[in-house]
Order: C-alpha cells, then structure tokens, then sequence
C-alpha cells in the first residue's frame, strides 16, 4: 500500500512537472514570436509657445505588434490629447494609423474634436506628426519606428 502511494505520488510530481515545462516552452516560444514581430515606437512630444519655446515635453518609448495600438495622453489645464498609434508592416510598404482625440474646455462648454490618418513610414525614419493639424503647431510630436531589438529592451 505504502508503495503504491509513493509510486502515485511520485507519478504526479513527474506529470505535472512535465506540464510545467511544457507550459514555460510555450511561453518562450510565444515570447521568441513576440520580440520577432515587435516593433519600437520612440514619441517625443511636445507642447511650444508661439515662439517655438518647448514649455513641455514627455518622451516615451512605447513596444508595439502590428496591428494593435499604443498610446500617449498630454493633459493641460484646458486641454487634453489622447493619440493612439497603431503601426502595420504591408509588403506594400508599413504605415503608422494615428488616431487623435481631442477635449478643449472652452469656457462655455467642452469641445471634442477626433480625427484619424494613415502615415506611411520607414524605419529609422523621423516622423514630425501634429496632433492639432499642421495650421496648429502648438503640440508636435516626432515619432521613429523600429523593429525591437534586445539592445532596445535592456
């Protein structure tokens, strides 16, 4: 009986060790599929005076798989700008989906504003990207694109 016992339990101790490496492969697996797809998005955003004196400034380093978005949020006293980008890698040639969300308190009420526009990019390539629209370069944003990397990563 007492063999038996031993005999199961050690069975059980295998079995689920076997599944626990099994499920560390995979996850190793997933992330080795992960870092291949991954991209880098650097944004350097801005906020300038009418002067083009820089009175703000949020730099982030964002990851990204294509087709899923990442976003930045700047939140002023009577503003705030949501943008989420969402790269894509086409044989056609990679494009960057920038979706803007705008809320302006106005004084006598709030003011929302969205728009969304494809960029086509290249990697390494400096992106200039408004969130206000060219006429309005009062928040600018300089974006790059990259491919991840474990040098990026540490």
């Amino acid at each position: 009986m007492i063999r038996s016992v031993c005999l199961v339990s050690v069975l059980c101790i295998f079995t689920s060790n076997l599944q626990i490496y099994a499920q560390n492969q995979q996850a190793g697996g997933m992330e080795q599929e992960l870092r291949r797809r991954a991209l880098v998005i650097d944004i350097d955003a801005r906020v300038l005076t009418d002067e083009e004196k820089v009175i703000w400034n949020q730099v982030e380093r964002k990851i990204a798989i294509p087709g899923s978005p990442v976003g930045i949020r700047m939140v002023g006293s009577n503003v705030v700008v949501g943008v989420q980008f969402t790269p894509f890698i086409r044989a056609q040639g990679n494009i960057l989906v920038a979706q803007v969300q705008i809320w302006i308190d106005t004084g006598d009420g709030v003011s929302y504003h969205t728009s969304i526009q494809t960029i086509p990019i290249d990697f390494n390539e400096p992106i200039y990207f408004f969130p206000l629209g060219a006429s309005n370069s009062s928040i600018e944003m300089l974006l790059t694109v990259n491919p991840y990397s474990e040098i990026i990563s540490r």
